[in-house]
C-alpha cells in the first residue's frame, strides 16, 4: 500500500519479524496527513451502562491511491478500543467503505465474529451491533468515572485470583499481617467447586491470623459486574450452562457464608493500577500485570477508574504474519502473547531453553527464573525480547490513554528478568519515543509488592462497616 514505514529502531532477540503497531499507525497517520486528503474517522463505543466513549482519527478520502489502508487501520483500532473501553453497540462514523468493512468484520463468519460474540452476547449480555454513518451520526461522549479502593481500616482480607497462582494477604489497619501464595490450575477445572474450596480455604488462613474479618476484597482475571462473573478465563473449562448456574454467582455466595460482610470484586488490571496509584500517591496510572496472561487497568487524574474494560491481552501490538496466534479468540499478534508466562514459555525454545512438557506454564516460568537468576544469557534474552515488546506497546498504549505512570506487576516481572523487561523498556522508548519519557514514568515495584502487592490493594476494595465475624 505504499506505506513508508521506517523499521524498528531496537530489535526483540528472539523475535526479528516482530512489527510494532504502533509505529505503523504512526506512519498511517503522518501519511494522511501529508497527503492533505484525510478526512475525519469517528468510532463511538456505548456501553450498558449508558457511558459511551468517542476516539476521533483521520483517515484517506475515498477514491485516494491510499484508501485500501484505511481498512486494516481501521479494523485495528477497532478491535483495540472495544478491548480498552468495551462496548456493544459500535458506530464508525467516516468513509463507507470504512464503516461497511468493520460491520463485515463483525457479522457472523467474519474475521472478528469471536470478539462481537465475546463483548455481545458475554460481557453485555445483548446482541451486538455496528452502525454505520457519517462522522454527524456518531453519538457524544459521556464517560464516567468511579473511586475505587484506598479503605485501609479495619481488619481485612485481599484475594488475588491469577490464573495460575492464588495469593492472600491479611491486613489489619494498613499493615500486611500474613500473606501466602500458592500455585492453583482453574482454567483447567470443569467443576466450578474447585474453584469455590481453594477461594474458601485462602480465606480461612488469612481469618486465621487475625481477630475479625470485616471486609473481603477480591481480585481477579476477567469482566465483573456488581460482583458477578460475566467472563473469567480462570472458569474456562466450565461449560457454559454450569457456569451460569454455578459459578456466575459465586461471589455472592461466600459473601453470604461469610455473614455478608463487605465484600468487592474487581478485575485485577484495575486493581493493578489502584495497587501502583497508592504507592505512588498519583493518578494516571496504567498497570501492567504479566501473569499467566496480561491485565490492563486504568486509574485516571482523579483516582478513579473509568469503567473501561483494559483487556490489554487482546489489545493487539504486532502486525507480523508471523506473529502467535491467541488460542481463544484466533487473532495474532496481541498482548497476552507477549507479556505473560506464556511469552516466557513460547521463547524458550527460541532461546535454546529445553522445557519439561510435562510442567504447567507456572512451573516452566520457574525454570526459565532459576536460570534467569544463575545468570543464564539464553534467560536473558527472554527477558529482553519482552522488554523490547514492552517499549514499544507502551508507546502504543500512550496514544489510547492519558498516562503519568506506567506499572508492571505479575510473577513474569519477579526476579532480575524483571530489571532487564524495564531496562529494554526504557531502551526502546529512548531511541524511539523520547517525548514520551519527559512525560511518562516506567516503573517496576519492589519485590514484595509485585508478588503480594495486588492482594494487599485488593483488601482496600470494599468499604467496611461495624466489625462482622467470619464465616
Amino acid at each position: 500500500m505504499h506505506l513508508q514505514i521506517a523499521p524498528p529502531k531496537r530489535v526483540p532477540a528472539l523475535d526479528t519479524a516482530f512489527q510494532p503497531i504502533v509505529l505503523w499507525n504512526h506512519s498511517f497517520l503522518q501519511t494522511v496527513s501529508a497527503s492533505g486528503q484525510g478526512v475525519p474517522l469517528a468510532i463511538a463505543l456505548e456501553r450498558s451502562d449508558g457511558s459511551v466513549s468517542v476516539f476521533e482519527s483521520r483517515v484517506f478520502a475515498e477514491g485516494h491511491k491510499l484508501a485500501a489502508a484505511n481498512l486494516p487501520y481501521a479494523e485495528r483500532l477497532v478491535k483495540t478500543l472495544l478491548w480498552q473501553r468495551g462496548g456493544y453497540s459500535v458506530t464508525v462514523g467516516g468513509p463507507r467503505s470504512v464503516g461497511e468493512h468493520i460491520r463485515r468484520a463483525y457479522s457472523p463468519g467474519g474475521i472478528r465474529a469471536f470478539d462481537a460474540a465475546f463483548m455481545g452476547d458475554q460481557v453485555y449480555e445483548r446482541p451486538f451491533v455496528v452502525h454505520v454513518g457519517d462522522v454527524d451520526d456518531v453519538p457524544t461522549a459521556r464517560e464516567a468515572s468511579i473511586p475505587l479502593g484506598r479503605h485501609l481500616d479495619g481488619c481485612r482480607i485481599g484475594f488475588d485470583a491469577g490464573a495460575s497462582d492464588r495469593k492472600v494477604a491479611a491486613v489489619v489497619d494498613g499493615r500486611q499481617v500474613f500473606s501466602e501464595e500458592l500455585v492453583w490450575d482453574p482454567r483447567n477445572q470443569a467443576d466450578p467447586d474447585y474453584h469455590y474450596h481453594h477461594i474458601q480455604a485462602a480465606l480461612h488462613h488469612a481469618a486465621a491470623h487475625m481477630p475479625r474479618v470485616d471486609a473481603i476484597g477480591v481480585s481477579a482475571a476477567g469482566i465483573y459486574v456488581a460482583n458477578r462473573v460475566m467472563v473469567a478465563s480462570l472458569f474456562r473449562g466450565v461449560p457454559r450452562d454450569l457456569f451460569r448456574r454455578s459459578a456466575q454467582d459465586i461471589f455472592l455466595r461466600i459473601k453470604r457464608e461469610w455473614g455478608d460482610i463487605p465484600l468487592e470484586v474487581t478485575n485485577d488490571g484495575d486493581v493493578t493500577a489502584l495497587a501502583g496509584s497508592m504507592s505512588l500517591g498519583d493518578g494516571r496510572v496504567l498497570g501492567i500485570a504479566m501473569g499467566s496472561d496480561e491485565a490492563g487497568g486504568y486509574v485516571n487524574g482523579e483516582g478513579n477508574i473509568t469503567g473501561w474494560l483494559s483487556e490489554l491481552a487482546f489489545v493487539p501490538v504486532d502486525l507480523g504474519a508471523q506473529a502467535p496466534t491467541n488460542e481463544w479468540s484466533g487473532d495474532r499478534g496481541c498482548g497476552g502473547e507477549y507479556f505473560s508466562q506464556k511469552a516466557v514459555v513460547r521463547l524458550a525454545p527460541l532461546a535454546k531453553i529445553e522445557l519439561d512438557a510435562r510442567q504447567a506454564p507456572a512451573e516452566k516460568l520457574k525454570a526459565v527464573q532459576a536460570l534467569m537468576a544463575l545468570g543464564d544469557e539464553r534467560a536473558a534474552r527472554i527477558y529482553r525480547t519482552i522488554g523490547c515488546h514492552l517499549g514499544y506497546a507502551v508507546a502504543h498504549y500512550a496514544d489510547l490513554y492519558d498516562l503519568r505512570h506506567v506499572l508492571i506487576l505479575g510473577r513474569v516481572t519477579s526476579g532480575p528478568g524483571g530489571h532487564l523487561i524495564l531496562e529494554e523498556a526504557l531502551a526502546v522508548l529512548k531511541a524511539e519515543f523520547p517525548a514520551l519519557l519527559d512525560r511518562v514514568t516506567l516503573n517496576l515495584p519492589d519485590e514484595s509488592s509485585r508478588r503480594v502487592g495486588q492482594a494487599i490493594a485488593a483488601a482496600s476494595l470494599p468499604i467496611a462497616g461495624q466489625a462482622a465475624g467470619g464465616a
